[in-house]
């Protein structure tokens, strides 16, 4: 899991915070009320169905949801979860 190379992070999945049924919209406000900084995610169509200009919360969007994909190109997921800064949506290309 990707948990495990955030060590400078507290983690936690939409399913763990019972938030798996939460629409976009939904998920991001929730998100953002509870004080998480970054959100991941997979929806690539995010940006264009929410409006992100008023968010608070940083958004880096993976292109894939295969982990050994995401696994090797873990250094970049990191990096990129590491410099996201608040109000911000960054893409992760992952070949």
């Amino acid at each position: 899991m990707v948990r495990e190379f955030l060590t400078h992070h507290e983690v936690a999945t939409a399913f763990e915070r019972g938030w798996s049924k939460l629409t976009n919209g939904e998920l991001i406000d929730a998100a953002e009320n509870d004080g998480f900084e970054i959100l991941v995610t997979i929806d690539q169509n995010l940006r264009y169905q929410q409006n992100l200009t008023s968010r608070h919360i940083a958004i880096v969007v993976l292109s894939t949801t295969s982990w050994p994909r995401i696994q090797r190109a873990i250094a970049g997921v990191v990096r990129a979860i590491n410099s996201a800064s608040e109000g911000t949506l960054r893409e992760v290309e992952i070949a």
